[in-house]
């Protein structure tokens, strides 16, 4: 194995780990609005790798475990989504919210990424109302 390739992981979980650091910060002080349409990838993308988007999933999850600060689901999703729109691959972010009747004192809102409507990052039990669906097929649209 080439030094180069023995350092792959690391420069992975490394770009996970500033994208985390960004997306805290879009999701802290910048509207939604603004940056929304940075997020999925649907149309003129090649066919989702479900094996390289549960690799960089893996990145993303072992990055957000080395931070000093906690993050939440739609930073994780934003990052992961980052990742792979740099390589090309169609995916969609999720936000939705638990139904009113059923929140409890659990999180009320989540993100999550998916490849061909398998999650990749972010599977919690649900149940969950779709919000958005970024990069993807709109809510509501045939077959949602």
């Amino acid at each position: 194995m080439s030094a180069l390739a023995a350092w792959r992981p690391r420069w992975l979980t490394a770009q996970a780990l500033v994208l985390l650091c960004l997306a805290r910060l879009l999701v802290a002080l910048v509207p939604l609005r603004r940056w929304r349409e940075r997020l999925g990838q649907g149309a003129g993308a090649e066919q989702g790798d479900l094996a390289a988007a549960r690799m960089l999933a893996a990145h993303v999850e072992r990055a957000a475990w080395r931070l000093p600060f906690a993050t939440k689901c739609l930073p994780r999703a934003m990052a992961l989504s980052w990742l792979l729109r740099r390589r090309a691959l169609a995916h969609t972010v999720v936000i939705a919210a638990r139904p009113a009747a059923q929140r409890g004192d659990q999180d009320s809102l989540h993100a999550w990424v998916e490849i061909d409507g398998r999650i990749v990052l972010g599977e919690l039990p649900g149940p969950w109302l779709r919000l958005a669906e970024l990069g993807g097929k709109p809510v509501g649209a045939a077959g949602s």
